[in-house]
């Protein structure tokens, strides 16, 4: 979206850390705000992959003890200081960032037992970077009663005005919808952190194009399995935790003796049945444009699977938006954050009311 050179310019780093374990997204964004509403463009980006060391310190987060989280979430905001210097080096950034907005990388999300943990120390990243930093943006919604979860619908409302449906297809699925005079959004199921994990049995990083999934053949017992889970007879608002793949679905998974492609094939048509049972129980209109982006916006068997449930276009913006919507959120709520404006909204988490989220840390 193009921006009004007139109009005072924030310039903000955005960086989303996801459950797919990918890499480091980093958005550097200029954002500002007219009588119309706020304008963005995204100037520069990248996803800089993890080490071997550091997928498998981050895969294994959930199993260390108090002290060594502690110590990871230490380590990690200085690894994401070191990532940040490099991107700022390499796009001769020096000076010209105003702030740095830091998702962290979830551990643990229990909105039921009010606590959600995102790692990577804010003060180690704001000192490491010699930029203020804002993060930890989930806290004060799940002490106000909410679930934390999705907080990037307030970008959905206010930079992508246009759509009714906005659709991410990360490592967990999850679904904005405008009725009204609010939105309201919610996790649908797992996605990509079940795909990639069956497209690593074959050595592939991902299922490109969906094409091992179109190759098999759906699966109805293994379907119905899936479709008669208890979360999704859950009224919204409502969330997952990224553990919900590994020790519900994967295990439910592997009790079936099918192929890999099949698997992937019946995992598809899951989740294309559950998006489409999701928006049916939402009252809106039920025509319109579904904007899709996440990685799994390239998975044209998935996408297609997801048309051919619903009677919504879809819409699949540039690349750069499908891959770094995320970051360049993260930055406009941190911005947010910034500015004590509200950044997480009450319509889509349950809290009591909207609240501003987030720690700032100053270097």
């Amino acid at each position: 979206m193009s921006l009004n050179s007139k109009m005072p310019t924030h310039r903000v780093i955005g960086l989303m850390s996801g459950s797919s374990l990918d890499g480091l997204d980093i958005a550097y964004c200029h954002f500002e705000k007219n009588n119309s509403g706020w304008e963005f463009s995204i100037e520069k980006a990248d996803c800089i992959a993890y080490s071997k060391e550091w997928t498998d310190r981050l895969s294994a987060v959930r199993t260390l003890d108090g002290r060594s989280l502690w110590q990871l979430h230490a380590d990690y905001g200085h690894l994401l200081a070191d990532m940040v210097n490099g991107f700022v080096s390499k796009n001769n950034l020096k000076e010209k960032v105003d702030l740095i907005a830091s998702h962290g990388h979830t551990v643990f999300h229990f909105p039921d037992l009010r606590f959600t943990t995102q790692i990577g120390d804010g003060a180690a990243l704001a000192t490491g970077t010699g930029i203020a930093v804002a993060c930890d943006f989930r806290s004060s919604d799940i002490a106000l009663g909410g679930q934390g979860t999705p907080i990037v619908p307030v970008g959905d409302l206010l930079l992508f005005k246009e759509y009714n449906y906005l659709l991410n297809l990360g490592g967990i699925a999850n679904l904005s919808v405008k009725t009204d005079d609010r939105i309201i959004a919610f996790d649908i199921c797992a996605a990509n952190q079940v795909l990639n994990y069956y497209a690593a049995q074959k050595g592939l990083e991902y299922d490109k194009g969906g094409a091992m999934a179109a190759a098999g053949h759906l699966f109805e017992p293994l379907l119905k399995a899936l479709n008669a889970l208890e979360f999704y007879q859950k009224d919204f608002p409502k969330s997952l935790d990224n553990g919900f793949s590994k020790e519900v679905i994967i295990p439910l998974m592997e009790s079936f003796q099918i192929s890999t492609e099949d698997k992937l094939h019946t995992y598809c048509e899951h989740i294309a049945l559950q998006i489409a049972a999701h928006i049916e129980k939402v009252q809106a209109p039920k025509h319109g444009k579904l904007f899709i982006t996440g990685g799994g916006a390239f998975n044209t068997h998935l996408t297609d699977r997801i048309a051919a449930h619903r009677p919504l276009s879809v819409y699949i913006p540039a690349d750069e938006v499908v891959k770094y919507k995320e970051a360049l959120v993260m930055a406009f709520i941190g911005l947010l954050r910034w500015r004590i404006e509200p950044n997480v909204l009450s319509s889509v988490t349950g809290a009591s009311r909207d609240s501003v989220g987030g720690a700032l840390y100053h270097p």
